[in-house]
């Protein structure tokens, strides 16, 4: 099963790219576990995920062509 990962804002600074992809994940909690271990500056930043434009809170299965967004905290007015 693969899954794309879309980034925004400073994550995409962060990690020098825009999107990637992920093969082999069950749920979302394995995905924030191999990003943070392939790019260990992620774990020291805040983000939301959101699974198929849905934003998440906790843990998610996932199903293949998923795609995955990680935002950071952002302010509006």
């Amino acid at each position: 099963m693969k899954v794309k990962i879309l980034l925004f804002g400073r994550l995409i600074e962060l990690l020098n790219q825009e999107q990637l992809l992920l093969e082999d994940v069950a749920d979302t909690n394995e995905v924030r576990s191999r990003l943070e271990l392939q790019f260990p500056a992620l774990s020291q930043v805040k983000y939301r995920l959101a699974v198929d434009q849905t934003v998440i809170n906790g843990n998610k299965d996932l199903t293949d062509d998923m795609t995955i967004a990680l935002m950071p905290p952002f302010s509006g007015g």
